[in-house]
């Protein structure tokens, strides 16, 4: 379901927490009185091809699953946008490739900015997102996925961190410089088991805390990312991972694992990716399957724009002729984290732009439908605010803190 701003502020009912949390059900006016009064912050959105330019224009509704029109039809706040490069081959060539590719997703997001100043604002600091919130603006943080571009030393950490970059993740799929990923890959002779943080990679978590920016465990080895967690001295943030007992996917996350965040005092993102979350209906994955072979030989970065929106389209069809992952079924993640490890260390992600999206929360036009199903589950307003936002502020401020001593 898609709600316009103008709908969230002008809900009538306002549910007491004491309703909240015995109530389940909840009326579609009292979710979105609620929802308005919440700051939300989604921990991982990716960006697509020709971001900020004629081809994809965030100002207005595009094909994406985040735009300035849907983040305001949803009432999503805040975005983390992420500066990506793929795993590649640990050669300076390769090196110099990946900080091209990190750049230039940097400048994309810097021109979206720039081109809307009286709607969205970049926030560099916990502050700045309240602030901005206050003002009634849309709200950009900056997120590395895969810390690759960073090439054999830590030199450029301090210009990502003046730039505004708040997470560092140490891997994507595949091993790198730094770090043993939870996705290995033979293409690039990565061995089955995690290596372990290299020492440079040690070297990256001691300058990411001294910079104040977060260490983002998703996509890393077990092993990596547990000593990663004893080596900061900042709380960590896994910015789009699920849980491992829920559903097995080597993307999520373990018992051990999520003790090792809360321990840590960091906080585990439950990310709404159908794969991470549950099973996909067997005729439906096959579908899915011989659509790539058709569309997408080469994968979705060597396609043409035909190519992906035919396979765009053609998919969003099978997902209507198919039983899909349900947002109920993601926030089932959130009951089980919230169970195991406190309300405390836990939050919300959508990944976005990256493959993510379960039917109900399929792009940030429904991001209220989240909300409405914390309610129905019984979830207080300072617990929804918690999930939504608060937890992530509050780490921010603490790596912020570290980051002066």
């Amino acid at each position: 379901m898609r709600f316009s701003k103008i709908a969230l502020l002008t809900a009538g009912l306002l549910l007491s927490s004491q309703a909240m949390a015995t109530s389940k059900n909840i009326t579609e006016a009292e979710a979105r009185a609620l929802h308005q009064q919440i700051l939300t912050i989604d921990t991982h959105v990716d960006i697509g091809r020709g971001y900020a330019t004629h081809l994809l224009d965030p100002g207005g509704f595009t094909k994406a699953q985040v735009d300035l029109p849907k983040m305001r039809a949803g009432g999503l706040d805040a975005v983390f946008l992420i500066v990506y490069a793929a795993q590649g081959a640990l050669t300076a060539e390769a090196y110099q490739q990946a900080a091209n590719a990190a750049e230039h997703s940097y400048q994309a997001i810097m021109r979206m900015i720039r081109a809307y100043p009286e709607q969205v604002g970049l926030a560099r600091t916990a502050d700045d997102v309240e602030a901005l919130h206050k003002a009634g603006k849309r709200i950009v943080l900056l997120g590395m996925e895969n810390a690759y571009p960073l090439g054999d030393s830590i030199k450029d950490v301090p210009k990502w961190a003046e730039r505004g970059i708040r997470y560092v993740g140490l891997t994507h799929i595949g091993h790198n410089q730094f770090s043993g990923s939870s996705n290995p890959r033979a293409d690039l002779n990565d061995s089955e088991n995690d290596p372990g943080l290299s020492a440079l990679g040690r070297q990256l978590v001691k300058a990411l805390n001294q910079h104040g920016i977060l260490i983002d465990v998703s996509h890393v080895g077990k092993k990596s990312m547990l000593e990663a967690i004893k080596l900061s001295t900042a709380p960590v943030i896994a910015s789009h991972s699920s849980a491992m007992s829920v559903h097995a996917n080597l993307r999520n996350l373990d018992d051990e694992q999520l003790a090792a965040i809360k321990a840590n005092g960091g906080v585990a993102q439950m990310v709404a990716f159908r794969s991470y979350v549950a099973e996909l209906d067997p005729a439906l994955a096959a579908a899915i399957n011989e659509l790539r072979q058709q569309y997408l030989p080469n994968g979705w970065a060597n396609a043409n724009e035909e190519q992906r929106t035919s396979y765009d389209a053609k998919l969003t069809q099978l997902r209507r002729e198919h039983p899909d992952v349900t947002l109920a079924q993601f926030v089932d993640h959130i009951d089980y984290a919230v169970k195991r490890i406190g309300i405390e260390h836990v939050g919300i992600a959508s990944d976005f732009d990256g493959g993510g999206g379960v039917e109900g929360w399929n792009d940030a036009s429904e991001t209220l439908n989240v909300t409405w199903e914390l309610m129905r589950r019984g979830y207080t307003k300072a617990q929804i605010q918690a999930l939504w936002g608060g937890n992530v502020l509050r780490i921010l401020r603490q790596a912020e803190q570290a980051a002066k001593n």
